[in-house]
């Protein structure tokens, strides 16, 4: 979840240098049933990204493209 986070914000604002203390929304959809309709999760974006980054040494080289190709800067 934090990765499409990531993508939404990269998207609207066109970098990741994103405030510590940013909280992001992302609208999550249903399972598909009639019963299930989308809601809105917060996530602590800023922390996450800042996580990543001081972590990017034991990031798998999946999740380090993942971030690379959404314009991660690593310093």
């Amino acid at each position: 979840m934090h990765l499409a986070a990531a993508r939404q914000f990269f998207e609207r604002e066109g970098h990741l240098r994103v405030p510590r203390k940013h909280v992001e929304t992302i609208t999550v959809s249903g399972d598909g049933g009639e019963d299930h309709e989308p809601w809105d999760i917060q996530l602590k974006l800023g922390a996450w990204i800042g996580n990543q980054r001081s972590r990017a040494a034991t990031l798998t080289p999946e999740r380090v493209e993942q971030l690379s190709q959404i314009g991660m800067r690593w310093a």
